[in-house]
């Protein structure tokens, strides 16, 4: 039986808003029965038993498996059935103790260690490790690479965590006998990825890939040490694949807009987005995304149709406002912008942002006082920029406060180093017309 598999759809990708926050491995071990041949005479409720949990009537064979142990408490297959048998009936506690009286009255059997060990794993108890251990030098009594890999990979799944080196290491001696299985391909790929061992990471995943093409993990690994590497356009290329290999998952078309519009390619991530909002259309993050890349690409009034169908859901969101309002600024609707901004930093007073974009569509509606207002709040929350100080000085000039205005056009001049050159040429001559004559 393969290894469950060992990284989700990676919370899709950590990087460039893909949030990144790493998800953590989610395996678990399947607990199996096996009969082991007992010296001595057989007992027909052990027989029983057996022939019930065959028939996964496990109802039955838990009785005639009690009265089995408590005439014989050394008999360890009797024991390990009940163990089995607990487990299948959703009594982990008596699972376990089941199991314990098993390996205690048997040390070396590999499946009695392994179904502990996975049990005490399961439940989250601490000597888990010991008997996972214990089962990776014991030899199955059957398919023997195949039950050595699942110890290795149990042990291996349950020290992650706390020791990546370890579990990296079991992972290998894993995939050395279970060498078809690209999922541990990708277990190593995971936790190498989160040690930074980028160059590692990537054999690890083309490994996995090179055994099976298709591999979500393997697929989504590489695309988010492309990713977290720049290399935009072998992310893109993988990210193409892993939607094609999922066409009803709106995490890699999310993704790979993403990845598109770090390459400035926005008319493509447009269409990225758009795809996952087709399959996932409460996607809220990808509706903003897409809007702006609606205004990145210039198309402010389809930026402005997305924000207002996010504010009709959501009005009391600051963010929104802004957007909505740098949509309406950029159509030079400046009477909305303003409303617009004036929206957002009510909603959130330290929004610096708002406020500069807010003294910007107030000097376009010749409002001016609101302009120095807003200009000056902006540097109570951001630091001050050329554009400020000239802004607060055309404000003071119009409003004919001459000694205002003639200290903003000179801070602006002290600052703006050629950058702005129409403004300062502007400045220059204003301050011809309004400082007094020596």
């Amino acid at each position: 039986m393969g290894t469950a598999s060992r990284a989700c759809f990676y919370c899709l990708l950590t990087v460039l808003s893909l949030g990144g926050a790493a998800c953590a491995q989610n395996t678990s071990q399947t607990i199996r029965h096996h009969k082991v041949e007992v010296p001595g005479p057989f007992p027909p409720e052990l027989t029983a038993a057996e022939n019930a949990i065959q028939k996964n009537d496990y109802a039955t064979a838990e009785p005639l498996l009690n009265q089995v142990v408590t005439a014989d408490p050394a008999n360890f297959q009797a024991w390990f059935d009940l163990g089995f048998v607990e487990n299948k009936l959703n009594k982990p506690q008596e699972s376990i103790a089941a199991y314990r009286k098993s390996v205690a009255a048997k040390p070396d059997v590999f499946e009695s260690n392994l179904n502990l060990g996975v049990m005490l794993a399961r439940t989250g108890q601490p000597d888990a490790e010991q008997f996972l251990r214990a089962a990776t030098v014991l030899k199955p009594a059957a398919n023997v690479e195949e039950g050595q890999a699942r110890a290795w990979t149990a042990l291996a799944d349950l020290v992650a965590k706390d020791h990546p080196e370890q579990a990296i290491d079991a992972y290998r001696r894993a995939a050395s006998l279970q060498p078809k299985d690209a999922s541990l391909h990708s277990a190593q790929g995971f936790l190498l990825e989160k040690e930074n061992r980028f160059a590692d990471a990537e054999e690890q995943y083309r490994q996995a890939l090179a055994i099976d093409p298709a591999s979500s993990e393997a697929l989504t690994g590489l695309a988010n040490i492309y990713t977290r590497g720049q290399r935009f356009a072998d992310a893109a290329g993988v990210l193409r694949k892993l939607a094609a290999a999922h066409p009803a998952e709106a995490g890699p078309h999310l993704q790979l807009g993403r990845v598109l519009a770090a390459m400035q390619q926005t008319q493509e991530a447009a269409s990225e987005f758009e795809a996952a909002l087709k399959l996932a259309p409460d996607n809220t993050a990808a509706q903003r995304e897409l809007a702006e890349l609606h205004i990145a690409g210039g198309e402010f009034a389809q930026a402005e149709q997305q924000y207002r169908a996010l504010l009709a859901a959501s009005p009391n969101d600051a963010e929104l406002h802004h957007g909505l309002g740098v949509t309406l600024l950029k159509q030079r609707k400046f009477a909305d912008a303003q409303q617009e901004f004036l929206a957002a930093v009510k909603l959130k007073p330290d929004f610096g942002a708002a406020y500069g974009d807010l003294a910007v569509a107030a000097v376009e509606n010749k409002n001016y006082a609101l302009a120095i207002k807003a200009a000056d709040a902006r540097a109570r929350f951001l630091p001050e920029i050329p554009v400020s100080y000239f802004l607060r000085a055309t404000a003071y000039d119009h409003l004919r406060d001459y000694k205002q205005a003639s200290q903003n056009y000179h801070k602006f001049l002290d600052v703006a180093n050629g950058q702005y050159p129409d403004q300062e040429w502007q400045a220059r001559h204003r301050l011809i017309a309004i400082e007094p004559k020596k």
